[in-house]
């Protein structure tokens, strides 16, 4: 959720709007519009937490964001230095599988990640945020659009 929801890299003397929580321990500026961003699309899509707080995600972020809570999360059980490819994709091919549509938000794709996107066999959507902003209302309605049918026409948004 770094990236996304807890946001990181913008000008602390200027933050953007959102409210400073600890996680375990460690301090994290969350979005003050990410909750209603990610309500609007779980009325659209299956929302999984895909981040490096795995469970702590769903035990957290529900409650600092005003969300209902009971969104399976991800796990990543191989150390990094194991991985030769970008270090979410082995889950999210665990978990969507190769006929599934998948949109992903995250503010670290890399030229793997676009890679991978293009290679799978089921419509897959990139969402690219700036760290420092987080996900925007232009990127909720990216991904609304692409949603409907027959318009899953992208591999790139906003």
């Amino acid at each position: 959720m770094d990236g996304v929801v807890s946001l990181f890299g913008f000008d602390h003397t200027s933050p953007p709007p959102g409210f400073p929580v600890a996680v375990d321990g460690s301090p994290h500026w969350l979005s003050s519009g990410a909750g209603t961003r990610l309500a609007r699309l779980a009325r659209t899509f299956e929302c999984v937490w895909c981040t490096g707080w795995e469970e702590r995600a769903e035990e957290h972020l529900p409650y600092f964001l005003g969300l209902p809570g009971g969104w399976p999360h991800l796990s990543f059980d191989r150390p990094r230095a194991q991985i030769n490819v970008h270090w979410k994709l082995d889950a999210i091919d665990a978990f969507a599988g190769p006929a599934r549509a998948v949109a992903w938000i995250d503010d670290d794709h890399d030229d793997e990640c676009r890679a991978w996107a293009i290679a799978r066999g089921a419509p897959t959507l990139l969402v690219s945020t700036d760290p420092a902003v987080g996900l925007t209302d232009d990127h909720v309605c990216a991904l609304e659009r692409w949603a409907r049918p027959g318009r899953r026409d992208g591999m790139l948004a906003p």
